[in-house]
């Protein structure tokens, strides 16, 4: 049987649920039902009020483990050496697979990370995706693992064994290893801000723990959160040490652009690294501070609340919302902030991310959220230059690497794959430059908006070296300045090196210094940077530097169009024309009938073969007709073809 209980204690209700003992019980995640595992073999679903709603399983030997799946719309259960995703809806299928050698004891199903935990007789502890798919096996331990139990947030979890009490790693690897004299460890409780942990033991007592020993790195500054409520600053300078205390336990902490942000149990406190006597102190609505994320002017807060952007001074400056927003499974892959937007992946449907404005809270642009044709799995913003050019890099399902406009300005903006393999990416922090782990190479983007001006410029300006001393599955996690982190599969960090001339044409070219961007092309001798520096200047518009960047890559034809274009008599026809360069074909006709040049837009069309538009556009402005039909003429002419088009048919006859 199974007891109900009050908050005081007290119990509500006893319910008889299976022949022999209950094995296992979880409740779903918004707390209206229950899933009770019994040594019967059952599996049964249960109404918050204790009335059986279905019997969802009967296996043939005992159920010693269940967990709810991250939509509440499936349960892991396990079954002897076998684990079985079971779907809630009868049609549906279930997915069934091999987890250990020995009978597994435990599982656990994170919603945020949506990785699966078990552990079993085998002495062993293994993670999974929700496919069945095997992530990380551990060593054999010394007896077997009967406990296992992810962090609210998916960033840790905790294993438990006979004398043993391990913290580990999402990828699996271990940070900390005690051992308590308590017997076997059967089953463990985090708490809700992932702080403190709370296990049940063999024999008779429970152990209580806490994470200590966190550290947070940026520029010459490391932090280590000691105690609960105690933090070391070392500048690595200087080998100047600064000691802060808190009134309440450290929950998350954040260091970055200069400013070390903390959230306790009751506060938020801002330090910036130039003084680390006097932090700024508010107080938070929800102790419960799941994600912390900074930009160069504000930073961002995850509670169970909502989403709130804040100022380094400690003012709210937003709130954003949007319908069927759970906070509780928002992470680092999922949130991406800039200085003036915010992006949200929607968990509802994976393929939707929603844009924010971060100074108002407001949908950017119509409110229609940017929906791709798969589901992303991680969104990273670019934090440096004009809102209007901000830009988006997402990973989807398939590993594949996309680039968009976060402004769109009413028009469908076009998408742009850019890498394909890539597992892990990361903006720099100051220069619009992107770095990624694609397949087995180290991959930094030096100019990725290259693509959105000159498609074939873009696989001359990429950064690439082996990534073989990353070992399998490395994470990045930051690229400040010329050097990127990296965190390996087995938690080592180990740091890499990118050139710093990229950085520096960037800054260059956001100001306009055009001849120093020029002179630091000659100084280094680098295509790369000459490719950047050719993609700059047709986006800014600077013909003749383009015409210097594009000669140095030999690229002639296109010096030749430049020089064309320069040679225009107008500056609509320019502008026309560098769109054109760019493939925006749509842009330069809008510009040009804007400047009342229909006879240029009409032969834009022409010289495309875009016969159809070339002929609509005639007809409407009454203009021109008899010259697209000529043009058609001699086109069929010099390809021994007969008219089939209706409306040239109908126009030419007419």
């Amino acid at each position: 049987k199974f007891h109900l209980l009050s908050k005081t204690g007290r119990i509500e209700k006893s319910v008889e649920a299976h022949r022999g003992a209950v094995l296992a019980s979880r409740w779903n995640y918004d707390g209206t039902a229950l899933v009770t595992a019994g040594e019967d073999g059952q599996i049964k679903i249960w109404s918050k009020s204790g009335m059986l709603r279905s019997t969802l399983a009967q296996q043939g030997c005992p159920v010693y483990s269940v967990a709810w799946g991250p939509d509440s719309d499936r349960i892991l259960h396990t079954f002897g050496r076998q684990l079985i995703i079971k779907p809630l809806q009868p049609s549906s299928k279930s997915l069934q697979w091999k987890g250990h050698d020995g009978i597994i004891l435990k599982v656990d199903w994170n919603p945020v990370n949506d990785l699966i935990l078990s552990g079993g007789e085998d002495c062993k502890y293994k993670v999974w995706d929700s496919y069945g798919r095997p992530l990380y096996s551990s060593s054999p331990h010394d007896y077997p693992v009967t406990s296992v139990a992810w962090a609210p947030d998916g960033e840790v979890f905790a294993m438990g064994s006979f004398n043993t009490l391990r913290l580990c790693d999402k990828t699996g690897w271990s940070y900390a290893l005690e051992k308590p004299n308590t017997g076997s460890v059967f089953s463990l409780a985090w708490s809700a801000d992932g702080t403190q942990l709370a296990g049940a033991c063999g024999n008779g007592q429970v152990i209580f723990a806490h994470i200590v020993e966190q550290r947070w790195e940026w520029k010459n500054f490391e932090i280590t959160l000691t105690k609960r409520r105690a933090m070391q600053v070392r500048n690595v300078l200087n080998d100047a040490v600064d000691t802060l205390e808190f009134r309440d336990r450290v929950i998350k902490a954040s260091l970055s652009h200069g400013h070390l942000v903390i959230a306790t149990a009751l506060q938020c406190l801002v330090y910036s690294t130039k003084n680390w006597n006097t932090p700024l102190i508010f107080d938070l609505k929800e102790g419960t501070v799941s994600l912390i994320l900074q930009a160069e002017r504000h930073f961002l807060l995850v509670d169970g609340g909502g989403i709130y952007v804040y100022s380094y001074e400690g003012r709210l400056v937003s709130a954003p919302k949007f319908p069927g927003m759970r906070t509780d499974i928002l992470n680092a892959q999922t949130v991406s902030l800039s200085n003036d937007t915010i992006a949200v992946r929607d968990k509802t449907d994976e393929k939707v991310i929603y844009l924010f404005d971060a100074q108002t809270g407001k949908s950017i642009g119509d409110g229609k959220p940017l929906t791709h044709k798969m589901e992303v799995m991680e969104i990273a913003l670019d934090q440096r230059g004009a809102s209007n050019a901000r830009k988006i890099a997402l990973i989807d399902k398939n590993n594949d690497l996309y680039l968009t406009s976060v402004r769109r300005l009413g028009r469908e903006q076009s998408i742009h794959k850019i890498g394909s393999m890539v597992h892990t990416i990361a903006w720099n922090d100051s220069a619009n430059i992107l770095c990624g782990i694609q397949d087995n190479q180290f991959t930094v983007w030096y100019y990725p908006s290259a693509v959105f001006v000159d498609k074939d410029l873009l696989p001359i300006t990429l950064f690439t070296k082996d990534a073989s001393e990353f070992s399998r599955a490395p994470h990045i996690l930051n690229y400040t300045g010329t050097q990127v982190t990296v965190r390996r599969a087995d938690g080592s960090l180990v740091y890499s090196g990118v050139p710093p001339y990229p950085t520096m044409l960037h800054e260059y070219t956001s100001s306009g210094r055009w001849e120093e961007a020029i002179h630091l092309c000659r100084f280094a001798k680098d295509q790369a940077l000459w490719a950047c520096l050719a993609g700059m200047a047709m986006a800014h518009r600077e013909l003749n530097a383009a015409e210097t960047a594009y000669a140095a890559i030999r690229e002639v034809d296109k010096v030749q169009y430049i020089k064309f274009i320069k040679d225009l008599p107008s500056k609509e026809l320019s502008l026309a024309h560098t769109l054109l360069f760019s493939g925006q074909v749509q842009e330069a006709e809008a510009t040009l009938l804007q400047a009342g040049l229909v006879y240029q837009a009409v032969q834009i069309h022409i010289d495309l073969f875009n016969w159809d538009r070339a002929l609509e556009l005639a007809v409407k402005h009454k203009t021109h007709v008899d010259t697209v039909l000529a043009h058609r003429q001699k086109f069929l002419q010099d390809f021994g073809k007969e008219e089939s088009n209706k409306r040239f048919l109908q126009y030419s006859e007419g």
